[in-house]
């Protein structure tokens, strides 16, 4: 069988790990987390390894809380990023506190993965069928060379992921005909309100978005050798930055759309219908404890996770 590894986007979960992050805050009836589902449902699907991108600070904290749980069940590496991870010639901007974004952070896993990977974030529950689908697609029809790169995506539909506490940032798909991804644009301050679905651009400006479309939730199918057009991209973003910005992001939803536009990626947008859940606001907790609850209930899961 084909190697395929599952990349988890943990560095961003905050500085008091452990300590009540809400992304972190057990969420299972034996102390689970968030993360154990993801895991649990990419080796079932047929994942062969755990790579977390964590911040070298939480290394200690972060393996008690849930890596050297699954150590046991699984192969797992360490990958780190940090503020100051930058290419050769380049320092941290005066004032800038927080790392480089989801595109730096798969960058730092360079060295440790040589296979087709799944990247997905560490508080986001994405259900079963993603994981399959981005699986099968990898083993089956992936092609690892050639000068377009071959991609794919869970395409989760809008409605089923925003939150009832607020809005949530989500990249809004556009599809061409063949199923693949024509466009995706970060779309901010997404909420269902008595009029249907809200939403705003970058600058805060009210954009049309619809329920049904197709969106990203950062759970990306990516070829070994992405992680190269990452090393050549990120000094150009460097390059690019405008002086005294101390806040953009090199993120992975830009640099994909980019390839895209330019014929140099296809992105096979593989259709979820799983319900999204997350603890964007601490008012969600309950109702993701409730959704696990329920979906114990059905079967899905069993209480005890591993047994």
């Amino acid at each position: 069988m084909k190697d395929t590894t599952l990349v988890i986007m943990a560095a961003g979960i905050g500085s008091r790990f452990g300590g009540g992050i809400k992304q972190l805050a057990p969420i299972g009836p034996n102390g689970e987390i968030i993360m154990d589902y993801s895991i649990h449902d990419a080796l079932e699907a047929g994942f062969n390894k755990i790579v977390f991108i964590i911040r070298k600070d939480l290394e200690k904290d972060f393996k008690e809380v849930i890596g050297q749980r699954i150590e046991k069940i699984a192969h797992v590496e360490y990958a780190y990023q940090e503020i100051g991870n930058l290419p050769e010639g380049y320092t941290v901007p005066e004032g800038r506190k927080k790392p480089w974004g989801t595109g730096q952070a798969v960058l730092s896993v360079k060295g440790l993965v040589n296979e087709p990977f799944l990247v997905i974030n560490a508080d986001d529950y994405y259900g079963k069928e993603g994981f399959k689908k981005i699986h099968d697609y990898m083993v089956t029809e992936m092609k690892e060379d050639g000068d377009v790169y071959d991609m794919c995506m869970g395409g989760f539909i809008l409605s089923n992921t925003l939150s009832e506490n607020g809005g949530v940032t989500r990249g809004v798909c556009e599809l061409n005909p063949d199923g693949t991804l024509k466009d995706v644009t970060e779309t901010y301050e997404i909420q269902m309100t008595e009029n249907g679905v809200t939403a705003a651009d970058e600058a805060g400006n009210p954009v049309k978005v619809s329920a049904d479309q197709h969106v990203s939730m950062n759970m990306w199918g990516l070829p070994a050798g992405f992680i190269k057009e990452l090393e050549v991209g990120f000094p150009e973003f460097l390059d690019g930055l405008k002086e005294g910005d101390i806040k953009s992001e090199y993120l992975l939803p830009k640099i994909i759309d980019k390839l895209v536009k330019e014929g140099r990626a296809k992105v096979a947008v593989l259709e979820t219908r799983d319900k999204w859940f997350g603890v964007t606001y601490k008012e969600d907790k309950e109702a993701v404890v409730a959704s696990i609850r329920n979906l114990i209930a059905q079967g899905v899961y069993k209480e005890n996770l591993y047994s």
